[in-house]
């Protein structure tokens, strides 16, 4: 089993939603995120003597689905295929092993309780 996180922008949730339901994966855990990428600053907004500073993190959101390791790949795509505009600032994906997991309501454990 295989842990796949995207850390996305927070306006594509829905579109990243609707693309991992349409390869056919039907769990995943959204949560609001703060963040900001290598090199970014804080922009700074100037106006008739005043300076302001406005917010140093973006909204983002991080997306997370546990599935089996066959299908890593549809979930890559399918997150590629919604959130890629080819310019920095798109995002991360992140791919790391589960080792176990339990359905707490049924005591399932490994790959079924993830189905």
């Amino acid at each position: 089993m295989k842990r796949v996180e995207a850390i996305i922008s927070a306006e594509k949730v829905s579109t990243v939603n609707e693309a991992l339901r349409n390869v056919g994966i039907g769990g995943a855990t959204i949560l609001d995120a703060k963040g900001r990428g290598k090199g970014e600053k804080p922009q700074v907004q100037s106006g008739k003597g005043t300076r302001r500073v406005s917010a140093e993190f973006s909204s983002r959101a991080n997306v997370v689905a546990v599935v089996d390791d066959s299908e890593v790949e549809k979930v890559i795509g399918a997150i590629l295929e919604t959130t890629s505009t080819g310019s920095a600032g798109d995002g991360k994906i992140f791919v790391s092993t589960v080792n176990e997991a339990i359905d707490i309501g049924t005591r399932k454990r490994g790959p079924a309780a993830i189905t």
